[in-house]
């Protein structure tokens, strides 16, 4: 979903050096639920989700079955789950059926708040395993280490963040104002040749694992965290200095 806001566009065109397009980014994205095998890729959904759904039938009546949401996410060895109010009493059936369907979920957490604030952060609370939020989550040969309770991130862009890496040119700069825990700006750094990549987030706990991520991916050459709000960094310190600026847009926005 493409979203318009016309305050931002005005205020971030500053930080380009030409007439280059601004790229908006839904964070909840269009692309569709996924879930997400431990090597970060798409996992065979059709076949997971035949073998949950015998284990499920095995424990909930077919009536509390047909509620149950089809889609969730993981990240890294961490399942969230979104559960009816209905059915929260069954919370715990739901979990260990999804551990026993992916062998290396060691975590299912169940989301009780949508992303919200500044922070973009969401209320989680332990289902089943290993009582814990944070992980790390692997995408096309990047490593992501997040606090999900802490910090915003989506496996379901990851097809999305690939394709924005392949824009960008050789030798480009590229600002990124709502980084994150560092997932577009180290695909971009890994997989293009960008010159530099200012990875600017407003989250000091997204800050401090994005500085970490950028340890861990071995760019710190190329992708530069920056703990701020996106609108006064870019005024202070990064007018027309971008070739490429990418707003993977908070919901306030």
């Amino acid at each position: 979903m493409i979203r318009e806001s016309s305050k931002l566009k005005t205020v971030f065109k500053n930080s380009l050096r030409g007439s280059r397009k601004l790229k908006y980014v839904d964070p909840e994205g269009t692309l569709g639920a996924s879930s997400l095998d431990k090597t970060g890729g798409v996992s065979k959904m059709p076949k997971a989700r035949r073998g949950l759904k015998e284990k499920l039938e095995a424990v909930l009546a077919p009536s509390e079955l047909s509620l149950v949401y089809r889609s969730y996410d993981i990240v890294g060895d961490i399942a969230v789950i979104k559960v009816p109010e209905s059915l929260v009493e069954k919370s715990r059936l739901i979990a260990e059926a999804i551990m026993e369907t992916h062998k290396h979920v060691s975590t299912v957490l169940r989301q009780v708040t949508p992303i919200h604030g500044d922070l973009r952060i969401r209320g989680l609370e332990w289902v089943a395993g290993e009582r814990k939020t944070e992980t790390v989550h692997r995408e096309f040969g990047c490593l992501f280490k997040v606090d999900l309770k802490r910090c915003y991130f989506s496996p379901r862009l990851l097809n999305e963040r690939m394709r924005i890496a392949r824009l960008v040119r050789e030798g480009e700069t590229v600002v990124n104002m709502f980084s994150g825990v560092g997932c577009y700006s180290i695909i971009i750094a890994r997989h293009s040749k960008a010159r530099k990549v200012y990875s600017i987030d407003i989250n000091p706990d997204a800050v401090r694992y994005m500085r970490e991520n950028v340890r861990l991916n071995r760019v710190e050459g190329v992708v530069e965290p920056i703990e701020g709000d996106a609108k006064d960094v870019i005024l202070e310190r990064l007018r027309r200095v971008a070739d490429r600026v990418l707003m993977p847009l908070p919901e306030k926005a």
